[in-house]
This record gives C-alpha cells, structure tokens and sequence, in this order.
C-alpha cells in the first residue's frame, strides 16, 4: 500500500511508484534494435534506420524514465527503506556483472591453458595431427590464420592503466567533497573524472584502428583477436556507460542535487566505476602482459 511520504514515518514508509508504460516502450526499443540489427548483418536495407529508430526509442524512455525517478527522489518520496533497496539492488547488478565478465575471462583461460596447448600436442612425431602446421603456442590465430602482431602491454593500455587508477583516485576525491559539502571539490572530481574516461575511450579507439591497419590484429585473428577485442570490447563499453553516467551526475551536482546525508546515485555510479577500474587491471594483466 502506498504511503503519503509528506505523513509517514521513516519505519513504515515504503514509496510505491504509479504504473508506468515506460518498461513496455523500452521493451519495444530493445526489439527494434535487435530486429535492426539482424537485418542489418543480413544485407537488409531498412535495417540501420530500424536500429536508428530503437535507439531513439531507448534513449526517450532513458531520459524519462530518469528523469521520474530523479523528481521521485528530489521530491523527498525516497527514505530509508528506498535507500537500503536501492543499495541491495545496485550491489546484485554488479555481481552479475562480475559474473559476465567471469565467464569472458573463463574463456581466455580455457583457450590458452586447456585448449591450445592440447591441439599443439596432436603433431605428427605424437602419431596425430589435426593440422601438422599448427603451433601450440600462444598467441595462436589458428592452424591457418593470417599473420598479425600481437598487441603490447606498454605503450597505450599501460597510459590507459594509469588513466583509470587515476580516475579511480578522482571520484573517491570527489565522494570525499560531498561527505564534506565541499561543492567546488565535488564538481572538479566529477569533472576530472569525466574527463579520464573520455580520453581513455579515445585511446582505445586509436588502439583498434592501429590493431586493424598495422597490426592485422582484427576479431578473425584467431582465438587471440577474439578474445582480444571480445574483453577489451566488452569493457570499452562499460567505461562509455560509466562515463556517461558520470556525466549526469556531475550535471546533478552543479544543479544543487545531493547531500552529505542523502547520495546513492552518486555512490553507486562511484561503485561501478571502480568496478570497472578492477576488471580493467585483470584484463591488462591477463590480456595485454602476461
């Protein structure tokens, strides 16, 4: 049942939001996208304007579905049991999370470990050989892959690695501004932070274009370039969306939004941003180094 928020103590308050058609059209925005895509990798000519038309779809239900909650929240609807939800609820995302990246890295493991070396041993002074001109080394494209260099780890992924601890480092100034309602600290943080992670996108992005024409490092490079750039892809997208939401809250935060009391959307964008920064020092160990 819900409750008046303005009457309520915080021991049986419980907001309950109106029904919504929002999960219905970003449902029908997520299909768009899909059905888009599929005729898109099948040569079929609407299919980037229906991807088009989903992504519209997803970023208006985005903006206002947001855009509701934040009003919800700066109205006063949200207390403590909202607050302990919200947590519970953010904490569950980022073990799936870990979850999907666990499977990634299960892989890498499984090809370099497990696999390879066990096609490698099936060579003809053995009495077997799935392919007599296959080595069994890493990193390997394949018994005939086309020849590529492998990416190295000092160059742009280790400044890439700097920059994330070093973004790490700023948003956790930041959070210490707010706990002190040091605005200006608050906004530079935010702001520094930002910062990082876009650089950080553009050096990834010159990395792959220097991968695909210099290197002949591309995803039919084998196990190596699919692993490569399925880990470095997959994560590259996890810093876009964390840079994003960065984005919005600074854009909060010099709206006047937040307390040093009342901040869960700004400690669970910090959360997942170092979460991010964490998968990034793995994937840089086990990817690039090791």
């Amino acid at each position: 049942m819900k409750a008046n928020p303005a009457h309520a103590t915080a021991g049986e308050h419980y907001f309950v939001p109106q029904p919504s058609l929002y999960p219905v059209i970003l449902s029908g925005g997520m299909f768009l996208l899909a059905l888009g895509f599929i005729q898109l990798i099948n040569n079929f000519g609407p299919g980037k304007w229906v991807m088009l038309g989903g992504t519209a779809v997803i970023l208006y239900v985005l903006f206002g579905w947001f855009g509701k909650v934040i009003y919800e929240s700066q109205s006063g609807a949200y207390r403590d049991w909202e607050d302990r939800s919200f947590r519970y609820g953010m904490i569950w995302f980022i073990a799936t999370e870990v979850m999907f990246f666990a499977a990634f890295f299960g892989a890498l493991f499984y090809v370099r470990v497990i696999s390879v070396p066990t096609l490698g041993g099936m060579l003809p002074e053995h009495g077997f050989s799935l392919w007599p001109e296959f080595a069994g080394t890493w990193p390997t494209s394949g018994p005939k892959g086309a020849a590529f260099t492998p990416m190295g780890a000092w160059g742009i992924p280790a400044l890439n690695t700097a920059l994330l601890l070093s973004s790490g480092a700023t948003v956790t100034w930041a959070h210490w501004g707010l706990l002190r309602n040091k605005r200006r600290q608050l906004a530079l943080g935010l702001a520094a932070t930002v910062l990082l992670g876009s650089v950080f996108l553009g050096f990834q992005a010159y990395e792959y274009h220097h991968a695909y024409n210099e290197l002949g490092l591309t995803m039919g490079a084998g196990a190596y370039g699919a692993t490569f750039f399925m880990l470095t892809g997959f994560h590259g997208f996890h810093v876009t969306l964390g840079t994003i939401m960065l984005l919005v809250i600074l854009l909060r935060s010099l709206s006047g939004h937040f307390s040093a009391e009342r901040h869960f959307a700004f400690e669970a964008v910090a959360w997942y941003w170092h979460f991010v920064d964490v998968v990034w020092l793995i994937l840089f160990v086990f990817v690039y180094w090791v």
